[in-house]
């Protein structure tokens, strides 16, 4: 695996430290009306999305799951009813302010206990060789400066027979949708965050790092790559997000 010399932040061309800092600012500013503004941009279709994803993932009781790029704690909350008292999740992010907002969102809907919270870069999971039955990383993917190195990572943290879970914004297959979905994206999308949140740039960084990350297939062959086996993917909404699923045999 090449060391990254540069890369992408949205449509721009930084270094892999620039992007690292600047993501943690878009996600300090996002934070707070995280899940209002996924609401309003998916029109509440991203926790459907999330409700699939837990089906996909075949997750059991009494199984550990890593939530990665865990945000405001959706899918922990799913995760943690599903693997019960003698289960437990942990949640890791890379911004504490995401990860605070997520403990405090998990406490109000009662989720107290078998949560375990971890600030770590995806690159270089601070947990021990195959630690987990389960990893999901639900809308973070794109937003990692060296996705090869997460995944290497990833791999090494799931126990054998273990399963990793990708849900990301992908690339859409109807091209009448893919106009429509660029029009909103670009117009739109941007412009409530201005007026909600005060930061059109974040949002105007969301849509590009869209359009930047790996399609489908190329997510499918660096997954191969990183050593998963069985690779598969389900394109939802026509593509607009894409669920991966890869094995550690």
């Amino acid at each position: 695996m090449n060391d990254i010399t540069i890369t992408d932040f949205g449509y721009q061309r930084v270094t892999p430290e620039e992007k690292t800092r600047r993501v943690k600012e878009v996600f300090n500013s996002a934070a707070l009306n995280y899940d209002l503004m996924n609401d309003l941009m998916s029109f509440g279709v991203h926790r459907l999305w999330k409700r699939f994803t837990l089906h996909i993932s075949q997750v059991r009781q009494g199984e550990r799951v890593l939530d990665l790029a865990g945000g405001t704690g959706d899918m922990t909350y799913l995760f943690r009813q599903r693997v019960g008292d003698e289960g437990g999740v942990v949640i890791c992010d890379l911004n504490a302010v995401m990860l605070n907002e997520g403990k405090n969102r998990l406490i109000n809907r009662g989720i107290v206990s078998r949560v375990d919270f971890v600030q770590a870069n995806a690159e270089n999971l601070p947990f021990d060789s195959k630690s987990f039955s389960c990893i999901c990383i639900a809308f973070g993917l794109r937003n990692v400066t060296d996705k090869d190195k997460a995944l290497v990572s990833m791999f090494d943290k799931l126990s054998y027979g273990g399963r990793v879970i990708i849900l990301e914004f992908s690339k859409i297959v109807p091209q009448f949708l893919k106009e429509i979905y660029d029009k909103y994206s670009f117009k739109v999308i941007p412009f409530i965050g201005k007026v909600l949140t005060s930061d059109k740039e974040s949002y105007q960084y969301l849509v590009e790092s869209i359009r930047t990350h790996p399609d489908q297939e190329k997510l499918k062959l660096m997954m191969e790559t990183a050593g998963f086996s069985s690779v598969s993917y389900h394109n939802l909404n026509g593509g607009i997000v894409a669920i991966h699923k890869g094995y550690k045999l």
